[in-house]
């Protein structure tokens, strides 16, 4: 029963779930790879991956 009562009370995309966390590999100037990561909105994820 409590379970049912908490899943209720999700409001969806009001809670946080607009932003992604995206990662991206980036190679440096000495040939290493580090990782790019950022919290974007959901609909700037491309715009992070094009450039």
């Amino acid at each position: 029963m409590a379970k049912k009562t908490v899943a209720t009370l999700q409001t969806g995309k009001t809670d946080g779930r607009s932003y992604s966390k995206v990662i991206k590999m980036v190679k440096n100037a000495n040939g290493n790879y580090c990782f790019d990561e950022k919290m974007v909105p959901n609909e700037a994820v491309q715009d992070f991956f094009k450039n």
